[in-house]
């Protein structure tokens, strides 16, 4: 399990979003592999450094980390991985701006090597049931794969790559602003030190070496996800760089409403329609549930509102092996618009019983309407 996110970075579960990007600049210069060559502890704590400020440093990753921990992260797909140091270094090159070791020489400077394919989000909408117990969907979505026709080179055949006269093939720019030296990026080639000659570039992708193309991909969804959370399908974003593996597809859950049914978390609410006669002589009911009908003692002398709980008949938690959460049932006196002669005299009988006077019907009612007037 990894260590406290807050802990790692040294700085109090309520900092501000700039506290944290300061104390992540401060650590990950402390533990950064060119000031500490040779030191694995120190690179695998400029990795932990880097792993803590991804989530604390997004705020959606933060609310979760916060509420739910490491697992919480798991379960919705956020699980950082941290393993590709280059990766982390470029990230680190491109929040600060510039090498904070002047680059080049013996350190990381120099051509950035192949980039990571960018990760994805699609959509997918699941209706109340379908989320309660899981459904297999295929979802569509658009991504670029590599042309076919220069097998993701972006050249035609017998072109090669030129070196950029930007950087001079370094991937990299530098600046001197008195004794600081500022490196960063090559805006002209992306970091990649290379360039093609227009006249040399694929005709059916441009030169890029990717074309955009629609792709489904089927996604087995567990039982009890709710809007908001995310499944994580690895290598199915967008293609890297050659020799960089690709993106990962964010699949984004959205859980439409129900006609009766409502949840919260893992339990479900459901209000029931009673008749006044069994909410007074108590008696066994069926009760709806997203998993089927349960029956139900109703106790003599119910008031209208009551509310009962069944437990373990609510929504499957995600990822808890079918532990369940409760439904509750609010029971409300249920009023017929109608009745029939014998339900109406007996009605009559027992207002009569109980001193109240109700509203007469029919003909009398009639009659002391005429009188009246």
């Amino acid at each position: 399990m990894p260590r406290d996110y807050y802990e790692v970075l040294g700085v109090e579960k309520g900092a501000q979003a700039d506290e944290i990007k300061k104390a992540y600049k401060k650590k990950a210069v402390q533990f950064h592999p060119d000031r500490n060559p040779g030191d694995k502890e120190a690179e695998d704590k400029f990795k932990e450094v880097a792993e803590a400020y991804e989530v604390l440093g997004t705020a959606d990753k933060r609310q979760i980390y916060d509420r739910f921990g490491h697992d919480g992260l798991k379960g919705r797909g956020f699980e950082p991985n941290f393993t590709d140091m280059g990766d982390i270094l470029s990230r680190f090159g491109e929040m600060f701006g510039f090498d904070l070791f002047g680059g080049g020489g013996g350190g990381r400077g120099g051509r950035r090597g192949p980039r990571r394919g960018a990760d994805l989000e699609v959509p997918v909408h699941l209706d109340f049931l379908e989320a309660a117990h899981g459904v297999a969907k295929e979802v569509p979505f658009h991504r670029h794969v590599h042309c076919d026709t220069c097998t993701g080179s972006g050249l035609k055949t017998g072109a090669k790559v030129g070196q950029c006269g930007t950087c001079k093939g370094t991937g990299q720019v530098a600046q001197q602003a008195g004794f600081m030296r500022f490196v960063s990026t090559c805006p002209a080639c992306m970091g990649q030190g290379q360039a093609v000659n227009p006249q040399d570039r694929c005709g059916d992708c441009r030169g890029s070496g990717k074309l955009r193309k629609q792709e489904e991909v089927k996604v087995t969804i567990p039982a009890g996800v709710d809007t908001g959370m995310q499944l994580r399908l690895v290598g199915k974003g967008e293609i890297g760089d050659p020799g960089a593996p690709p993106g990962d597809l964010f699949v984004t859950i959205e859980v439409g409403a129900h006609e009766l049914f409502k949840r919260d978390g893992a339990d479900t609410y459901c209000v029931l329609p009673v008749p006044y006669w069994l909410m007074c002589l108590g008696g066994e009911i069926t009760v709806p549930t997203v998993h089927g009908e349960e029956k139900l003692n109703v106790p003599s002398g119910c008031e209208s509102g009551k509310v009962f709980t069944m437990r373990d008949k609510g929504i499957e938690r995600v990822n808890s092996h079918g532990v369940k959460g409760a439904h509750h049932v609010q029971l409300v006196v249920q009023v017929p618009k109608s009745l029939s002669t014998d339900e109406d005299k007996l009605l009559r009988e027992l207002a009569k019983l109980h001193g109240q006077n109700v509203e007469e019907k029919g003909f009398w009612k009639g009659l002391f309407a005429k009188l009246s007037s």
